[in-house]
């Protein structure tokens, strides 16, 4: 029985991600807490800069406007940068949401 992430092997790197401007401070449970930078989300992940302490398989929780504490775990690094898979898909409907909390660009936000 293997023990660790169970890292989802499909590629939704084709998910429609958004640019933010969203500082986090990520809960990790061997580093404590750490100051990341997210700069693109989708419905499946995000991306983050700053991520120097972070590791393949590395499990996370963030605070998300919308949806709360949420865990994700590091899907790849490179650099400084590092992408995430959420443990979970968020719904649509708080998807839009946190884009509209986070968008950076007014004019990028969807139309109500």
């Amino acid at each position: 029985m293997s023990v660790g992430a169970q890292l989802s092997v499909t590629d939704l790197r084709r998910a429609a991600r958004h640019p933010v401007d969203y500082p986090v401070i990520a809960e990790h449970q061997v580093h404590g807490d750490l100051k990341l930078h997210v700069v693109n989300l989708s419905a499946h992940g995000f991306m983050v800069d700053g991520a120097n302490d972070l590791s393949r398989g590395d499990r996370v929780i963030i605070r998300l406007p919308e949806v709360g504490r949420i865990e994700a775990y590091v899907i790849w690094t490179r650099d400084e940068r590092a992408g995430f898979q959420f443990e979970r898909i968020i719904r649509l409907d708080d998807f839009v949401r946190i884009i509209e909390a986070l968008q950076p660009n007014p004019r990028l936000r969807r139309a109500r």
